[in-house]
């Protein structure tokens, strides 16, 4: 599945206090990503979650991605 994560990650200091959330949602990413590292499947995930969809997941999966490759050069 190609996602990027822009299409379904936003952040806005009014909302969860900036923390990265799936767009039109107070679902942050991190609570996704919690899932997903303590083991559930997407579609236990959605099961508890039904407004999610496989892409936003997928979309979480990405942004984690492209932290991990943030590098500061010193």
């Amino acid at each position: 599945m190609d996602v990027t994560w822009k299409d379904h990650i936003e952040s806005d200091p009014n909302v969860l206090r900036g923390k990265p959330r799936i767009k039109g949602t107070r679902i942050p990413v991190r609570l996704i990503l919690g899932y997903l590292a303590a083991g559930h499947t997407a579609e236990q995930i959605i099961a508890e979650f039904p407004d999610l969809s496989h892409r936003q997941i997928a979309a979480c999966l990405d942004y984690a991605r492209e932290l991990a490759e943030f590098e500061v050069a010193i």
